[in-house]
Formats: structure tokens, sequence, C-alpha cells
């Protein structure tokens, strides 16, 4: 059982999806670029431990540098340029480009493709679904992406325009130049 569910047959305008999102606000929802409506399923107690953990280590590097950028869990959903509409699992957007944006575009759907991102693969996940959601965001703008897969110890790591770099059982991984100084430890996300 995949932890999302993709309706092919249903293109939703943004309207429409609009609409089903705010009146099922207990459910979370992604559109693919051609308009497929996906509903992501819940996780377990296990993933969302581990996502915790995640957001959580993220968001200590933030506050400590407000002046670099804004964080964000998965409750965010960003409209990429070719038109998705995504929620990564954590996330994180340049100071300059969320300043550039306007109040009401950052109380919404924020129109834009985080420079950062993250997806934590969870039991019910499909490897290949996420492998071609994370081509997604380096293809819309992203510059370092993480697929995180507790199942086989292993994390894939994007950069933008370089080749994808598997690293098996790692205890951290380094934010590089795009979160200075941000180690996030993966101990309790391999256990």
């Amino acid at each position: 059982m995949n932890s999302s569910l993709t309706i092919n047959s249903l293109k939703l305008s943004d309207a429409e999806f609009d609409r089903i999102v705010r009146a099922n606000p207990e459910w979370n929802f992604e559109q693919t670029a051609a308009g497929d409506l996906i509903v992501v399923l819940p996780t377990g107690g296990t993933s969302s431990r581990k996502n915790r953990s995640i957001t959580g280590q993220l968001d200590t590097w933030v506050e400590a540098n407000l002046n670099l950028g804004e964080g964000f869990d998965s409750n965010v959903l960003f409209v990429l340029p070719n038109g998705a509409k995504r929620s990564p699992d954590a996330s994180w957007v340049e100071r300059r480009r969320w300043d550039a944006l306007s109040q009401q575009q950052q109380d919404g759907y924020v129109p834009l493709c985080p420079d950062f991102v993250v997806e934590l693969r969870s039991p019910t996940d499909a490897l290949e679904d996420l492998q071609i959601k994370m081509q997604e965001y380096m293809d819309n703008g992203a510059r370092l992406g993480w697929l995180i897969n507790p199942q086989d110890r292993q994390v894939e790591i994007y950069r933008l325009g370089q080749p994808v770099e598997v690293l098996l059982a790692p205890l951290t991984l380094s934010g590089e130049d795009v979160l200075p100084g941000f180690v996030l430890n993966l101990q309790r996300i391999f256990v």
C-alpha cells in the first residue's frame, strides 16, 4: 500500500483543487503538473516520529539563522514553476526569495520551489515515486534535496545540476553551502 493515492482521471483546475482542499481540512492533497489529484494518506507513528526529528533539527538551525531563510514542515503547499502543488516533509526557502513574496503569497499556497527539500520514505511509499518527486523539485529550482530511506538505511542526495549521490547508512548529512552549518543527525531516523 502506498501512502498516497493518485487519481489520474480527475484533472482539476486551481479553483477546483482549492475547493477540495478547503472542504477537507483533515486530508492532505498534492497535485501533479498535469493536474492529477494526489491524496496523501497519513503515515504511522514511527514515520511521524522520524519526520518530527528531521523538522525539529531543521527548525533549531533556522531559528539560529533567521537572516538566511524560513523553514517549513509538511503542512505547507508549494506551487512549483511547472504548476505542480507539492508538500515536502521538510523544506527551506532562502530569505531573499521569501521576502520577495507578498503577504498574500506567504499566507497561501507558496508560489515557488523551495531551495532545500527533504522527503522521508515511509514503509508504504514506493521509492520510485519519491525519486520522481525529488527530480521534479530539482527540475523546478531546488538547490539541495535529501531522499531519506530508513528501510534501506540510505540517503539519496540531489544537487542542482549534478548526478544523484547515494550514501549508505550515513550518521549525519551536511546542509552544504545551501544551509551553511546545518548538520542533520540520522541516528534516530535509522532506528
